[in-house]
């Protein structure tokens, strides 16, 4: 870590707030500061864009060859796996997930960065156009937009910056980010390792600081080409009316209710039962239910329902709660006491509206933001925990008779970032994956993802992609170019010709 106070860099340059502002970090495990950092501000943002437009304008980056971008990110790659265990220790005590988690963010961060690096190095010069005549070559090529702000989630803060920042550097831009005021180290560790392994200075500037004014600052700001947000809803939409006075691009990601739907057929067997029940336990409380994709939405199959819902009960009541670095820890706090009170008055809304508790309900005594994982059985779609993203560890169910029921209750929701269907029927499989309105879906799993694949949703999951070649074009814009090889007179004036000049 740099020195406390002095998380803001901007143009090569470690230093603290202009104001002087500081802000506590808090362990979320024990509820006690353990770090901090600087409160950037509006100005110590117009300074980070002002560098980043000076390194984008003038500097040397946005000019380097591919192959040394590409190198670059090779070289980042190299000093995260470098660095595991201090980041993935890091970044399960800033968010409070468990150590393993940790890590594994840190394994992806890497694999991102080398999976961009490939990317463009693999890429031919341009996409030839046949303009019908061999005197003209034409040819569209991709170049960088500009300067971008990036603002990222506090549940994965090293994980999320680095799909933003790998496609943006090596498409030759260069950025502001802005990570979550509540979970900023490890972005800034990240920056640290930029300029390790060479980066030019300016080319990477981050501002620690709250989003209601360093990130409206970056969303609103006229030298800010385009603004990649991931976040809520709320937020979302209120840096999407600020970046439309200036016509920026924007990509927004804003988070997901995902179903994840079970057929009776998908637990024939006792293996099959087995897994189906683990993966939903996976779906809904990996860190906490503080996941965008988390499958916090059990659509599940009558016939199989009550079996299915008592041995998840269950199992979900074991699940071990703890400090994340403790042995035998399955599952961390919250990340703040204010996502905690969010938790609590979810469920409290869904008891009140007639859902039957099955597990978990409420908070262990002791300190930290801790919440048992919950199961909400007798759910339907008048309930608010239904149809709002809780992020924490409540998973609802909800039942279905027919195929066409099961697809109706997953697409019946205003976001479409992932879902998953569960079937031994393979022809039922794909028929439904290919109804679900969802930008991920999995059939008998939950999770997983590739970097070369596209990430991002429909409706108000957001705009736009990450990863996978739609991720590095949303850094690029297209020029055509267009060559007239045999230039002639077109005559088109008739002033201009030797008639009329007669």
């Amino acid at each position: 870590m740099t020195a406390a106070q002095q998380t803001i860099h901007v143009g090569g340059e470690w230093r603290a707030a202009l104001s002087g502002a500081t802000r506590q970090i808090i362990d979320p495990v024990d509820a006690t500061p353990f770090e901090v950092v600087a409160e950037g501000g509006a100005l110590d943002t117009d300074d980070a864009v002002a560098a980043a437009r000076a390194a984008f304008d003038h500097g040397a980056w946005p000019r380097t060859p591919v192959v040394e971008r590409a190198a670059l990110l090779r070289r980042v790659a190299g000093l995260l796996e470098r660095d595991r265990e201090r980041i993935g220790a890091l970044e399960s005590r800033d968010a409070g997930k468990t150590l393993e988690e940790g890590r594994v963010d840190v394994d992806c961060v890497r694999d991102a960065f080398r999976y961009f690096a490939d990317l463009v190095e693999n890429e031919s010069g341009g996409r030839a156009v046949d303009a019908g005549s061999e005197e003209i070559r034409s040819v569209v090529v991709q170049e960088p937009v500009g300067v971008c702000a990036l603002i990222t989630p506090w549940n994965y803060p090293l994980l999320q910056a680095s799909w933003k920042i790998a496609p943006a550097l090596a498409a030759g831009n260069t950025f502001v980010i802005k990570p979550s005021e509540i979970t900023p180290l490890t972005t800034v560790v990240l920056i640290e390792l930029l300029l390790e392994a060479g980066l030019p200075l300016g080319a990477a500037n981050i501002v620690t600081g709250p989003g209601d004014t360093v990130g409206a600052r970056l969303a609103e700001h006229p030298d800010v080409d385009l603004i990649s947000f991931t976040g809520g809803l709320v937020s979302g939409t209120k840096v999407a009316r600020a970046a439309a006075d200036s016509v920026k691009k924007v990509a927004l990601e804003l988070g997901g209710k995902n179903p994840n739907v079970v057929f009776a057929d998908a637990c024939l067997t006792s293996d099959g039962f087995d897994t189906a029940v683990d993966q939903a336990l996976n779906a809904a409380f990996i860190h906490s239910g503080q996941v965008c994709s988390a499958g916090s939405r059990l659509i599940i199959e009558e016939p199989l329902r009550d079996r299915f819902v008592a041995e998840l009960a269950r199992r979900a009541d074991l699940i071990r709660l703890g400090r994340g670095t403790d042995a035998g820890v399955e599952c961390g706090p919250l990340v703040s006491a204010a996502q905690l009170a969010r938790t609590e008055a979810y469920v409290a809304s869904a008891l009140a509206e007639g859902a039957v508790l099955r597990a978990g309900g409420g908070k262990p005594d002791g300190p930290g933001y801790f919440f048992h994982p919950t199961v909400l059985d007798r759910c339907h779609r008048g309930m608010r925990v239904v149809r709002e993203e809780v992020f924490g560890p409540v998973l609802t169910v909800e039942t279905f008779r027919t195929e066409e029921e099961a697809v109706a209750l997953a697409n019946d929701t205003e976001y479409g970032l992932a879902g998953a269907v569960w079937t031994s029927d393979g022809q039922r499989a794909r028929r439904v994956a290919g109804l679900l309105r969802h930008g991920t879906v999995w059939i008998n799993d939950f999770h997983p993802y590739l970097p070369q694949a596209e990430w991002g949703g429909f409706g108000k999951s957001g705009i736009g992609r990450e990863l996978g070649p739609g991720g590095l074009a949303e850094y690029r814009e297209a020029k055509h170019i267009y060559q007239n090889l045999a230039p002639r007179p077109v005559r088109w004036f008739a002033g201009t010709t030797a008639k009329g000049r007669a």
